[in-house]
């Protein structure tokens, strides 16, 4: 970045931009942060809840996948520990997925199975290659494929959005997950979701502790993320979950709903809530290099592309999923060395090294498809036109 900053006229601009989506009948409201460098630049738009009180800087947000990169800076910060490693076959810590079989059809019977070529490793996991996940054919069968219906009957969330609800306790999760087939073997291919979530029973495995208390000491707090966690007290300031139906937004979750009180299962893939200040403070700890939470070469390890081109052609959102961007560990990076991931429940993070930006976007209307709406990349288009 150095030397440059925001422009006056571009702020305004960004502002207006983030204005034209606000409405009840589009995105009641959002949270809209863009830093460079020391400046930073908040929107605060519309109301937590049709008809509710206004949003604010400190709003609280579901961030689903956004903590995903999350649970990434944790688990290299507990191998830096020295109390697992990446390259390390899971079975260990977690016997439930030792001797992992493949379905020979993803869509097959649960039955028909061939042994996995390998073992599943922490660094698997991390870069979605550990051989579970979705993929689009999933959503588009016929039928449900028997895979998807047993994760169903075990309460996994692992195909849908996130369930704090439905999720039972850790060892109850890792034991149901155990007692299925993977899709591919470790290390074939590139399949969404479920690393994450297996990573926040493996970091309690490893450290001793419970999962959310991993994150509060290793990230939360050298990072003053005071107001980040799997469900929060402060009701009055969470937004009510908005999903799109034919006759406008419907309620998904209100403030006193499924993420008011501890989970069962603290879902390392999708299960936090937060801030777009405690998320700045996430995104200046990666741009700096990792400190305090990571040493340099594992901050720049994560935010680096991490699959083979095998892994990427054949990944679950298809060949497109990745035209202009790659994977890191728990996170999207682009071709322009920016990166950053985005919540279904709809939050979008996006952080580029080469001009110290960091954006943000907060809004409570999930997304209707695996891409975000347009809000999102236009406010990040504005941020960047915003530079000087």
């Amino acid at each position: 970045m150095h030397g440059r900053g925001l422009t006056e006229a571009g702020v305004a601009r960004l502002g207006e931009v983030a204005l034209r989506h606000v409405g009840d009948d589009r995105f009641p409201g959002l949270v809209a942060l863009v830093a460079c460098g020391p400046q930073v630049h908040v929107e605060t738009l519309g109301s937590l809840g049709i008809g509710g009180p206004a949003v604010a800087r400190d709003s609280i947000f579901r961030i689903a996948s956004m903590t995903k990169p999350i649970t990434a800076a944790a688990t290299l910060a507990v191998i830096a520990e020295g109390r697992m490693q990446l390259d390390e076959p899971v079975d260990r810590l977690l016997p439930e997925l030792a001797n992992r079989r493949v379905l020979r059809r993803m869509d097959g019977p649960l039955e028909d199975t061939a042994p996995a070529g390998r073992a599943v490793t922490t660094r698997d996991l991390l870069t979605f290659t550990f051989g579970f996940g979705m993929l689009m054919e999933m959503f588009m069968a016929a039928t449900p494929w028997p895979i998807v219906t047993a994760a169903e009957d075990l309460r996994l969330a692992t195909f849908g959005p996130p369930n704090p609800a439905l999720q039972p306790d850790p060892d109850t999760w890792i034991a149901g997950f155990g007692t299925l087939p993977l899709l591919a073997s470790p290390g074939e291919r590139w399949l969404y979701n479920a690393g994450t979530s297996v990573l926040g029973v493996l970091l309690a495995r490893a450290t001793g502790e419970p999962f959310p208390e991993v994150l509060r000491t290793r990230v939360f707090e050298p990072l003053g993320m005071r107001d980040t966690a799997f469900w929060t007290a402060h009701t009055a300031r969470l937004a009510t979950a908005y999903r799109s139906t034919p006759d406008g937004l419907a309620v998904w979750d209100s403030p006193v709903g499924d993420w008011s009180a501890p989970p069962a299962f603290a879902d390392g893939s999708a299960g936090l809530v937060s801030t777009a200040g405690d998320l700045l403070s996430f995104s200046r700890m990666l741009l700096a290099g990792g400190t305090p939470v990571l040493a340099p070469a594992d901050a720049a390890a994560m935010c680096a592309d991490q699959l083979t081109a095998e892994q990427r052609a054949r990944g679950g959102f298809g060949r497109d999923f990745f035209a202009g961007r790659s994977w890191g560990y728990g996170q999207a990076v682009l071709d322009s060395g920016a990166f950053g991931w985005d919540g279904g429940l709809g939050t979008s993070w996006l952080a580029d090294p080469a001009r110290d930006l960091t954006v943000i976007v907060l809004t409570q209307r999930m997304f209707d498809t695996h891409e975000p709406p347009a809000l999102h990349r236009e406010i990040q288009a504005a941020a960047y036109a915003a530079l000087a």
